[in-house]
């Protein structure tokens, strides 16, 4: 994985090369990601999905995640993204049914890893049971969602701590419903700016679809 070749750009958004992944992370190139975010609407509530990335994950195990996401290769265009949602969560789309929010730019230091990505963000408002998810076990150990409103108060400061509702993956690779109180912490400390970003355009295309 870590020698995958993944496109490079400059700061303004540039092309200027490939680069494996390895030196993608440990240089802060900027590279392209695919974002997928799912939010579903039930009885007039709207809930945002995340995925819990795996404990045997080498970066951020163990802490609730975009709903799927991964890296865009060089010889790939940004639609061919799409392939995460299946591997990752087990649910077949097709981008005909995602509504682009656009590229959102940002940084995220963790330890040796300087990850500035590109991301290409896309959302899908569809209902799923947790029964529909059929997970990566090397990459994703169970599924929560949350109220999308709950969120945005999080990361706005009104509140320290949302209930997330779910399942996650026992070691006897069976299902255990899962419901916590969840604060800041238990996400993917993501720059804040890129989840108030993200939140504010699921908003807004949310309210343009139901007018």
């Amino acid at each position: 994985m870590e020698s995958e070749k993944l496109k490079v750009f400059d700061e303004s958004g540039k092309y200027v090369g490939v680069a494996t992944r390895e030196e993608v992370h440990k240089k802060g190139y900027w590279h392209e990601t695919f974002h997928f975010w799912l939010v579903s609407r039930e009885e007039g509530v709207e809930y945002i999905y995340f995925q819990l990335r795996s404990k045997q994950k080498k970066d951020y195990p163990n802490l609730l995640d975009i709903t799927a996401a991964g890296h865009i290769l060089a010889t790939e265009t940004v639609e061919d993204g799409i392939r995460e949602v299946k591997e990752e969560i087990g649910i077949d789309v097709i981008m005909g049914d995602l509504m682009p929010l656009g590229v959102i730019p940002y940084t995220n230091v963790h330890q040796e890893l300087i990850d500035r990505e590109l991301a290409h963000v896309f959302l899908l408002v569809r209902k799923y049971d947790m029964e529909d998810f059929i997970l990566q076990p090397e990459e994703v150990s169970g599924m929560a969602k949350v109220r999308l409103d709950d969120m945005i108060e999080l990361w706005k400061g009104k509140t320290e701590k949302v209930e997330a509702d779910g399942f996650k993956m026992a070691s006897n690779g069976e299902r255990a419903e899962w419901k916590e109180t969840v604060k800041k912490g238990h996400f993917v400390q993501h720059e804040d700016h890129f989840y108030m970003e993200t939140f504010a355009a699921i908003k807004m295309k949310l309210e343009e679809e139901s007018r």
